[in-house]
């Protein structure tokens, strides 16, 4: 169900989308969906108002392929994902989808794509339209490890990216793909586990990254409500008939020598 929060700028009719995955092979417990549900819960006078809708994803390319076009047709103002790289020991901020995803992994479903391509004859990446160095900054000012990230990897992280972006129109919706990595509630092997975030920190930042979203897309609606209305088409000029004789009378003027005083003799050289 939808949480409604209102912004600081108090800014109503706004539409927020929080989205994380479920478990998949090797992850089966993803944090992804935990910090998506536990996010939109979050209860602050800066998020009220907001219609905030969290929403957790099958891993699968049909899921997404389905969910995706139902969440966008909400028409949010913002969409935030967040997916996990257990390998990765910082938050990263994706900023871009690379048009490919990996023959090798299924999803889910046991389903594994035939080519690698996502769309054959697209572009090879899609760039998203969030103000990234704002928002890594914000994860940083929580004490967090976090950087940007120029790939969202091969398998549905970067597919939903890729989708996503599809829809996106110049700033609308902002879209935002967060990589986390596991969190220290979780039992996993290797030297890091002291180092990775708790739930709540994760919960902390991600509301921070919220409402940098919100700014963005406030400051984006702004400036399109207060553009000047393109000027108008210059109008053709158009001469009257009765004007082009006297035009031609005036160069035909123009082009005869002067006439010599009418004395009876000629004038001098």
């Amino acid at each position: 169900m939808p949480h409604c929060a209102r912004d600081m700028c108090h800014c109503a009719d706004m539409r927020v989308i929080i989205a994380g995955f479920g478990p998949f092979p090797g992850a089966p417990s993803n944090p992804s969906g935990c910090l998506a549900t536990a996010l939109a819960r979050r209860r602050r006078p800066a998020l009220a108002d907001i219609e905030i809708t969290s929403h957790v994803f099958t891993t699968a390319y049909a899921a997404v392929d389905r969910d995706v076009a139902k969440l966008l047709a909400q028409k949010p103002d913002v969409l935030l994902i967040f997916g996990l790289a257990g390998r990765r020991q910082h938050i990263c901020i994706e900023t871009r989808a690379r048009n490919a995803r990996s023959i090798l992994f299924p999803d889910v479903d046991g389903y594994r794509p035939a080519r690698a391509a996502i769309e054959r004859g697209q572009a090879r990446s899609l760039t998203g339209n969030a103000p990234f160095h704002q928002l890594l900054n914000v994860v940083r000012q929580n004490k967090l490890p976090a950087r940007l990230s120029r790939d969202a990897g091969a398998y549905l992280c970067n597919y939903i990216y890729w989708r996503a972006l599809q829809h996106v129109r110049g700033k609308h919706p902002l879209v935002q793909f967060v990589h986390i990595p596991w969190i220290s509630a979780m039992p996993r092997r290797g030297a890091f586990k002291r180092r990775l975030p708790t739930l709540l920190r994760l919960v902390t930042a991600g509301e921070s990254l919220l409402i940098a979203l919100l700014a963005a897309s406030r400051r984006v609606r702004r400036q399109t409500t207060e553009a000047p209305p393109s000027p108008a088409p210059a109008r053709p000029q158009t001469h009257s008939n009765s004007a082009k004789p006297a035009a031609r009378n005036v160069r035909a003027r123009r082009g005869r020598s002067p006439r010599a005083p009418e004395t009876g003799r000629s004038a001098p050289p």
